[in-house]
């Protein structure tokens, strides 16, 4: 499965670039995509840009995003079956 979450191409040399996602940062190899450049949007997978998207698109990407990760913690917090509980580690 490949989540396709959007990030910003910050840094770029050669074939190797720096992606920001949402401050998180990963090099990436850029080499499956033609005219890369600094600032482009691209979907990431297994440490290689495989697809180049305008800011619009990427935008409305994060935007989905957001809604799933808010519901998800909306969800956790009113998690009444122990689950929550149950996924944290136990202190040594």
């Amino acid at each position: 499965m490949c989540l396709a979450i959007p990030g910003r191409v910050v840094e770029l040399d050669g074939n190797r670039a720096v992606v920001d996602f949402g401050g998180v940062r990963q090099e990436v190899d850029v080499s499956l995509l033609e005219d890369v450049e600094e600032g482009d949007w691209v979907i990431v997978h297994t440490g290689f840009a495989i697809q180049k998207l305008d800011e619009e698109e990427a935008r409305a990407s994060l935007e989905i995003w957001e809604e799933v990760l808010k519901h998800i913690e909306e969800e956790l917090e009113n998690d009444t079956s122990g689950v929550r509980e149950k996924a944290r580690p136990s202190d040594p």
